[in-house]
């Protein structure tokens, strides 16, 4: 299937590793040029190098902190410069750490919302007015299943996702008749880094072994496994396609059937 994105130009935030990473890749290979951001300089230009080296393909990129406005607004402008143009935005961030309640204080709600709400504000701000001017676009949120499903020990995660999906739904409506989709993917239990460090942690919590933790998830699966990055960034590569032209407003979930809900 031809998914419509040769030449279009794609923006991933969070990219030098895990979920973003993949992303990154998938849409490279279908012949997207490719823009990624991270914090870690070092990390992100060898991920940069290694897309390019897989794909044949150009891959810009920045390492910048996505909790500052300036920053992000200074990438984006690069982007746009570079490429000429900006047709797929995907947010993404680092998750907050695993508390419970009576462990969370001021500044570890702030940093959340810093983290994974405004981040997505400050790309939205920029990349939106970018598509309007095309007539086209798409905006793609990173954000979890515990939107619809939440999870124990993440509270952060659990109420400040919940947020970032009530803005990209919004969004969706003030957008799409630009011809923008926005639209929310929520993943569940895949293997990347970020889950092996919730893994040590919930190892360490509960007093048994991380293949435990691992198990218990993979019990709660009707898939019976983790989802793998790869399998992600396909559902992500179709929805900033041509061909998802009226998929808009959705948070779908890729988490081999845990979230129990008909919605």
């Amino acid at each position: 299937m031809d998914l419509g994105l040769s030449q279009r130009v794609a923006l991933v935030a969070a990219a030098s590793k895990g979920l973003g990473r993949a992303v990154a890749t998938e849409l490279s290979r279908e012949g997207a040029r490719v823009a990624i951001c991270a914090r870690n300089s070092a990390d992100l230009a060898r991920t940069a190098a290694e897309i390019s080296s897989a794909t044949g393909r150009e891959v810009f990129h920045q390492a910048l902190d996505v909790t500052d406005p300036d920053a992000v607004a200074a990438f984006v402008a690069a982007v746009e410069n570079r490429f000429g143009r900006l047709d797929i935005c995907v947010t993404n961030s680092g998750g907050p750490p695993s508390k419970l309640f009576k462990d969370t204080n001021p500044a570890d709600w702030k940093s959340a919302v810093d983290l994974l709400l405004m981040s997505t504000v400050f790309f939205a701000k920029e990349a939106l007015p970018r598509m309007q001017k095309n007539k086209w676009g798409r905006f793609i949120t990173i954000t979890s299943y515990t939107v619809k499903q939440p999870v124990d020990g993440l509270l952060l995660s659990n109420s400040v996702r919940a947020a970032v999906t009530g803005l990209a739904r919004t969004l969706a409506n003030e957008y799409a008749p630009d011809g923008i989709t926005v639209n929310n993917v929520c993943p569940g239990y895949t293997r990347t880094e970020r889950l092996s460090e919730l893994t040590e942690v919930l190892s360490v919590r509960h007093g048994i072994t991380e293949q435990e933790v691992v198990a218990g998830w993979e019990r709660q699966i009707p898939a019976g496994r983790l989802g793998t990055p790869e399998e992600f960034a396909a559902v992500v590569a179709f929805l900033a396609s041509e061909r998802a032209s009226y998929v808009n407003g959705v948070s779908l979930a890729i988490d081999g059937g845990i979230v129990r809900s008909l919605l």
